[in-house]
């Protein structure tokens, strides 16, 4: 192989050490011997040494290829630090201020949580915040995720006159603690 040639990203190889780091960066991180700061930092020598000490090696190299390529976005990188954008399980402060969100937001999910979602709304369930997406196709695509995608629409323009707070992540996920059934569009049929 020529040396001087780019290195080619193996597409599974970046699947995997993407679904590393959220598994330690977001949920898990004294698995592998790490201790993020209170908003959910940690250095990025640390982390490849923790990993490389637990049987998982990769690169500098890999995880900055992993953090650009990543579509949703799901890492930050700050000088010497990273960290998951959201989504964690484990008590962290991302330090987003609070934002106005558009009138309608969208949440992608499945026909077999409608139930549950008419009587309850929107929970965090096992994370800090419910994920709502600016646009329908983000919401289909994360519905797409467990199986054939149902897109709702927030009032989230009158969630937050009535006093919901929301924020906004580095990558446009939008944030809120919960999501009461009356501020749901709901699709009749499924």
């Amino acid at each position: 192989m020529n040396e001087n040639r780019p290195r080619e990203w193996d597409e599974r190889r970046t699947v995997k050490v993407s679904k590393y780091l959220s598994k330690h960066l977001r949920h898990q991180p004294e698995r592998i011997g790490l201790t993020l700061d209170e908003a959910g930092w940690v250095e990025i020598d640390m982390l490849i040494a923790a990993a490389t000490a637990h049987g998982f090696r990769f690169t500098r190299d890999e995880l900055d290829h992993v953090v650009a390529a990543n579509d949703k976005q799901r890492f930050a990188i700050d000088g010497t630090r990273i960290r998951a954008s959201q989504g964690h399980s484990i008590d962290v402060d991302l330090g987003l201020p609070a934002s106005t969100p558009p009138p309608y937001l969208y949440h992608g999910t499945v026909a077999r949580y409608l139930d549950a979602i008419r009587a309850e709304g929107l929970r965090p369930m096992n994370r800090h915040d419910v994920h709502l997406s600016a646009d329908r196709e983000t919401a289909t695509r994360v519905g797409a995720r467990r199986g054939r995608p149902v897109v709702l629409s927030v009032d989230a323009q009158v969630m937050h006159r009535d006093g919901h707070v929301f924020h906004v992540s580095a990558n446009g996920v939008w944030l809120t603690q919960a999501v009461p059934p009356r501020y749901l569009r709901l699709p009749e049929s499924h």
